[in-house]
């Protein structure tokens, strides 16, 4: 893995003019493929050259390294490879037990950030859940990759980490739940370090692009990211990359896919996957699979999140195929699938066997399809990026809290959080902010909250509590807020004092000291009165049961043929 600093595609996160939009969001480079079957061996085992996509339309620049280089790249989706490893177990344990498939697998430091995220109580029976990070990688490592990613400059140069998702198991094992997340998030990165080298990779200045991650030490630093924006405890990774798309759909006979209508994934300039497909559905396999997962141009809006839904709707395909399809009782199509699966892996050393990954796989089967939940980070535009919204806090809760995103769960005893690490001050000596966050479009700000409350503070023994009137934010729900671990204790203590739920204390680089909103749940009084939790996930994340097989990708009319 190259371990140099990430230079390209708008490293200081800011957002592009409108007329870049098309290319900055939703990657320039998913112009699928012509004929991708160089490097990657058939059910005959030959090999075939092949020209790409990039090379075809003389599009094949990936910038070289220089100051603030344009990034061109082919960007390739990981998210059904990945899943459909840990699940492979289901098809026959027996023949993945070869020594030597332990030899394929890489592996790398679990978290490379400065901060940790503590674990989940244990439940009753004393069962945890488990929370899985799947990094998808451009890199141009090998031949393989870069065949299929095309830009022969490329080679060799910073990975991103173009597709990033969040596989959550529950503790009691009865569902899963993922969370996507697209790769122009802004965010902030943390401090990471190098675990080859010691280097340090500072925290990045303000927000920038999600996929970044990757470039600052490695694997764990997506982790680290992850662990920051969500607050989710992390307990394992696994990385893949190019190489093993294509042969994996071939090993399990084709993933059925559905289109609402003729689609050709190609316009007029030459851009799109080159994806063509009858209305219906139908089983695509090697390169067909490949560019079904690329492909932008013509479903939908043509937007990445339009291509996320699509390789949802693929992983959900894949993953019953895996559970039911017989081809794989052959031992030959079996070990093919485990050669190729393990050869694309990087894990945390956590999975670092057949052993290990067998025995995830192992308790991934025990979730029936219907209880598998998809769901992409609900997301708005910011210029040409985009950003987390509320509604992202929200869907981050309910799997802190191992909520079933199905809806399906009886209702759980509110847990008690584990101590902090730093016990809180003592009250005359902690300082608090109080801002007026009660803005809503319909009554506006309610005057005078943040005096009112600081005010409050104070005579209950916070005599540093300080209103502050320079900021008025929009809260929907009142929350305490802190920037680091060690104020976290102090910050618990306030919501104790003011009877306010632990699971609105949060931290946040965005404020400095601990700070009190007062949302719009609390317009007036000085009594708060928690308003009942709300356990729903959000219809922004555009939910996708794992056992819907009616589901079908909506073909935009300019890219439909008769």
């Amino acid at each position: 893995m190259t371990r140099s600093r990430v230079q390209g595609e708008d490293t200081n996160g800011g957002a592009t003019a409108a007329p870049e939009r098309e290319e900055a969001v939703r990657g320039d480079g998913d112009n699928g493929v012509n004929d991708i079957k160089g490097g990657i061996k058939g059910d005959t085992g030959s090999e075939t050259e092949s020209k790409t996509e990039a090379e075809a339309e003389g599009d094949t620049e990936r910038a070289p390294e220089g100051p603030r280089p344009r990034r061109r790249r082919r960007v390739l989706r990981w998210t059904a490879v990945v899943l459909a490893v840990v699940l492979a177990g289901t098809a026959g344990a027996g023949y993945l037990y070869y020594e030597h498939l332990n030899d394929n697998i890489k592996q790398d430091t679990l978290n490379l950030g400065d901060s940790k995220v503590a674990a989940p109580t244990p439940n009753a029976a004393g069962q945890t859940p488990l929370n899985i990070l799947v990094i998808g990688s451009d890199a141009r490592d090998s031949k393989e990759n870069q065949q299929l990613g095309g830009a022969r400059e490329t080679f060799g140069s910073t990975p991103l980490a173009d597709v990033q998702m969040l596989v959550h198991l529950s503790a009691d094992r009865s569902n899963m739940s993922v969370v996507s997340m697209p790769r122009d998030t802004l965010l902030e990165i943390p401090r990471c370090t190098d675990p080859e080298d010691g280097e340090v990779y500072p925290a990045s200045e303000g927000r920038v692009m999600a996929n970044q991650s990757l470039g600052h030490g490695g694997p764990g630093c997506a982790v680290a990211t992850w662990q920051e924006l969500t607050g989710i405890h992390i307990d394992h990774f696994v990385m893949v990359d190019f190489a093993g798309v294509v042969s994996m759909a071939d090993a399990v006979g084709g993933v059925p896919v559905c289109v609402d209508a003729n689609i050709h994934s190609r316009d007029g300039s030459g851009h799109g996957s080159g994806l063509k497909l009858a209305k219906g559905t139908h089983p695509v396999k090697g390169e067909q699979a490949l560019q079904w997962l690329r492909t932008r141009y013509g479903f939908e809006d043509g937007s990445d999140l339009a291509r996320a839904k699509a390789q949802h709707l693929y992983l959900n395909s894949m993953v019953r195929v895996l559970r039911e399809n017989a081809t794989l009782s052959s031992p030959n199509k079996l070990r093919r699938l485990a050669e190729e699966a393990t050869a694309a892996l990087t894990v945390d050393p956590g999975l670092d066997s057949v052993k290990k990954l067998y025995d995830l796989s192992d308790e991934l089967r025990e979730v029936k399809p219907e209880r598998i939940t998809m769901t992409t980070m609900p997301n708005r535009y910011v210029g040409a990026r985009v950003e987390p919204t509320e509604d992202a806090e929200q869907l981050f809760r309910l799997v802190r809290e191992d909520i079933a995103l199905d809806g399906r769960d009886k209702k759980k005893p509110d847990a008690e959080p584990q101590p902090p690490a730093d016990p809180a001050a003592p009250d005359a000596e902690l300082a608090v902010q109080v801002r007026n966050g009660t803005h809503t479009d319909e009554s506006g700000t309610a005057p005078g909250r943040a005096s009112t409350i600081a005010g409050l503070l104070v005579e209950r023994g916070f005599t540093k509590a300080v209103a502050d009137p320079s900021v008025l934010p929009s809260e929907k729900r009142t929350v305490i807020r802190y920037p680091s671990a060690d104020l976290e204790g102090d910050a618990r203590r306030v919501a104790k004092a003011l009877g306010i739920p632990a699971s609105s204390v949060k931290r946040s680089t965005d404020v400095s000291g601990v700070t009190l909103v007062v949302g719009a749940d609390w317009r007036e009084g000085t009594a708060y009165k928690a308003p009942g939790s709300d356990d729903r996930t959000p219809e922004s994340a555009e939910a996708l049961n794992g056992a819907d097989d009616s589901a079908c990708m909506h073909v935009n009319p300019g890219f439909t043929w008769s």
